[in-house]
């Protein structure tokens, strides 16, 4: 059963596919993390391969994993090659945990072996063709071979082989560019590939040009990749070292640790204090509730379920920080069939913008009132915090339809994790329009500090006491 909560979207009701869209809101669509100095793409794979095949657009694409933060640490000009290519896509879990070490996400893992198929599945839609370069005699033609069964459309115009065929840089340069391909893969491992690259990407005419590792021996069937299951949980590297043990014990045993061992160490120094005193304090509040707090919500859980049929606790999906989707958590206040009667009570919301509120909403409980007027209904969101989906002050968690029809100005808000409480809260919270609460949160996210924080909580007391904008 699902409840609306006391903010909503005054547009038309939650379809499937609005169901669908939370899980794709996405706000910056293409962002980035920055790691060793390099900024790795933070999107989804559709953001990415749009970006790519984005007409007028060269790119030059190189893979960041664990071995290629290794090797980069101790090859400068592999390091320039890296940070000179127009995109770096993330690549394994080693670089998801560094990303963490920071404090950042990454949106999703961009490995070569999942990404490139993807790529040539929308350029084999749009008619675009793939030159094949690097490999072992005879692996790039075979690889061809199985991309032109597996995408339809797809053009193969070429493949060169990575030893002798990559002998005469001239040569090869001078074949790809009569085949006149719009995308050309370099399968040389790593470093080579992206040297090759950084040296003479600017010679092909290919629109988007990429240095893909062993994606060639996957491919052709030379290579066996890791069962599904194996790579959902983000263990293909095991799988490999099981496979090849003598020749990858170095990479990922050593490696491996030599990866995280460096990301940590970045990770210290790159720290930001306040961010970490934020979290502290965040931690310190949370925690100091909960245990003082406990016996009260045992005893309200209680009436709530003797005051209408329904869970406890009401689950809803809202937007957080970088517009990454959470599930948060309230009291609930509403009976069970409120879904079924929002449609009729849109035209009746008490608030200017794409939030729905109504003072009188016949769907709210006898307890739920209560609550609402003390915002008591709030208080299990101190879980979030603990979980670090949300902060004590921030702004208002928004819902995924609202962010889809943010405009580019109020999209700044989710530059900050969403808060208990905040500027919107301690100064009328319902009765305060849209466009208002997105001019007093942008003005948090931007002169946000520690005092200020403090200040906001002290000053919530005084707002659930007076109650004013809480209904």
């Amino acid at each position: 059963m699902t409840y609306l909560s006391d903010f909503q979207f005054s547009g038309p009701a939650p379809t499937a596919d609005t169901a669908r869209a939370s899980k794709r809101v996405e706000a910056p669509s293409f962002g980035h993390v920055t790691l060793f100095g390099l900024p790795v793409v933070s999107a989804s794979t559709p953001a990415v391969v749009e970006r790519l095949l984005a007409p007028g657009r060269r790119s030059r694409v190189a893979f960041l994993n664990a071995h290629c933060g290794n090797v980069m640490a101790r090859n400068p000009d592999y390091a320039d090659a890296l940070h000179t290519a127009d995109m770096v896509l993330p690549d394994g879990i080693g670089v998801e945990l560094a990303a963490r070490m920071g404090g950042d996400t990454i949106r999703e893992n961009l490995n070569g072996t999942d990404f490139v198929p993807a790529l040539l599945a929308e350029a084999g839609r749009r008619g675009l063709s793939v030159f094949l370069f690097g490999g072992r005699p005879g692996v790039a033609k075979d690889a061809a071979d199985k991309l032109c069964l597996k995408i339809p459309g797809l053009r193969v115009v070429g493949t060169r082989d990575g030893f002798e065929g990559s002998a005469d840089t001239g040569a090869a340069i001078a074949a790809i560019n009569r085949a006149r391909p719009d995308i050309v893969l370099v399968a040389m491992g790593v470093p080579q590939q992206d040297l090759w690259l950084a040296r003479n990407a600017r010679h092909l005419d290919a629109r988007i040009t990429l240095g893909v590792g062993a994606l060639f021996d996957f491919l052709s069937g030379r290579v066996r990749r890791a069962p599904k299951i194996v790579r959902k949980v983000k263990c293909e590297w095991i799988w490999r070292l099981a496979m090849e043990p003598r020749r990858m014990a170095k990479r990922y045993l050593i490696g491996n640790f030599s990866f995280l061992a460096r990301s940590a160490i970045h990770a210290i120094a790159r720290t930001d204090r306040i961010a970490v005193a934020r979290r502290g304090l965040d931690l310190t509040i949370a925690l100091t509730a909960l245990a003082v707090l406990l016996p009260f919500f045992i005893c309200l859980a209680l009436a709530i379920r003797l005051d209408s049929r329904g869970p406890v606790l009401f689950r809803q999906t809202r937007i957080g920080r970088d517009g990454q989707p959470f599930e948060m958590l309230k009291f609930r206040s509403m009976y069970a069939d409120a879904e079924a009667q929002r449609a009729a009570l849109l035209l009746h919301s008490d608030r200017d913008g794409v939030c729905f509120k109504s003072r009188s909403d016949p769907r709210i409980t006898r307890i739920g009132r209560i609550m609402r007027r003390f915002s008591i209904d709030e208080l299990p969101q101190i879980l979030n915090v603990l979980r670090g989906e949300m902060a004590v002050v921030g702004p208002r968690p928004a819902l995924p339809e609202e962010v889809l029809a943010y405009h580019d100005r109020a999209r700044e808000r989710l530059e900050a994790k969403p808060g208990l409480t905040g500027i919107w809260q301690v100064s009328g919270r319902a009765e305060i329009g849209f466009e208002k609460m997105i001019d007093m949160d942008l003005a948090y996210v931007r002169s946000r500090t520690i005092v200020l924080d403090l200040m906001l909580v002290l000053l919530t007391f005084r707002a659930v006491v007076g109650g004013r904008g809480a209904y």
